[in-house]
């Protein structure tokens, strides 16, 4: 019996591009069940790439199959690779940082990495740009219905030989918590931090309490008041903001039925710092 397969690309719905892998999935097998994480990674993001898959992997059943390609350095000397999680779930990916949340949050029990060109899509001749097609939806889908076996494809390499991307820890000092702003809940403009929810309650917070809020860059501070901590968006006011605990048990800012990021021009990233405290 098949795995299931799961697409992410930066690639976008505008073209062909993911269509094509999905046809050379169903060339390997058609009882491929086959869905999509996102098409809508900002080009060239990867380290975008590697928080969706820090969202989403560990709801997906052991023996799944991802195939993440956000590849800026496709056809350079940077490796492909297949992890396999502690929860034996697959990605199979360039290795350039996509696995770093993957690696430092969830956990990351092995790595192989193969050879591409003789791991390459019979078919696609001279062509090196599109490996997302050529090599990981061709491989992805052989992994997922069982046609090359994990243990025995490409070659064990150390986990700690894996490209990470900078991670700054949240942190608490004295009556405050610090950390960053990792992602955006892209739709609705929330902010998405890295200060998980046990840390966040080392300050003795409760439903209803007000936290004094900063939040600055690398150059500037951008935004500081003070706003509530509820459960829901529907306990403060539409247009007010808020403090809540998001679905991955980290701390978020939003307004409610508005963007926080659009209304103060807020990014994401390392260089975008958030402190918390109680007023």
């Amino acid at each position: 019996m098949s795995n299931a397969l799961v697409f992410q690309t930066d690639f976008g719905l505008v073209d062909g591009a993911v269509c094509a892998m999905y046809g050379v999935a169903n060339s390997v097998d058609s009882k491929l069940k086959i869905y999509d994480l996102t098409h809508d990674i900002p080009q060239y993001n990867i380290w975008e790439a590697s928080y969706r898959l820090r969202q989403t992997v560990n709801y997906w059943p052991e023996g799944t199959v991802f195939v993440s390609v956000v590849d800026p350095g496709v056809g350079s000397t940077r490796r492909s690779v297949i992890a396999r999680t502690r929860k034996n779930q697959y990605i199979i990916t360039p290795d350039n940082g996509t696995l770093t949340h993957i690696k430092k949050i969830e956990g990351i029990e092995s790595v192989r990495t193969f050879d591409e060109k003789a791991n390459k899509l019979p078919t696609a001749g001279e062509s090196f740009t599109f490996f997302g097609r050529d090599i990981y939806a061709f491989n992805g889908a052989k992994l997922a219905a069982g046609i090359i076996d994990y243990e025995q494809f490409g070659e064990l390499v150390p986990v700690e030989s894996v490209t990470e991307l900078p991670i700054i820890p949240s942190y608490r000092e004295d009556s405050q918590v610090n950390g960053t702003i990792d992602i955006l809940d892209v739709r609705f403009g929330n902010l998405w931090t890295n200060i998980g929810h046990l840390l966040f309650h080392e300050l003795d917070v409760a439903r209803g309490d007000r936290l004094a809020v900063k939040i600055k860059n690398d150059t500037r501070t951008v935004y500081e008041n003070t706003m509530v901590f509820g459960r829901s968006f529907a306990e403060v006011a539409i247009g007010e903001p808020l403090l809540y605990i998001n679905s991955l048990e980290n701390v978020g800012v939003a307004i409610n039925q508005g963007s926080f990021a659009k209304a103060y021009s807020i990014g994401t990233g390392t260089n975008w710092h958030i402190s918390l405290h109680k007023v």
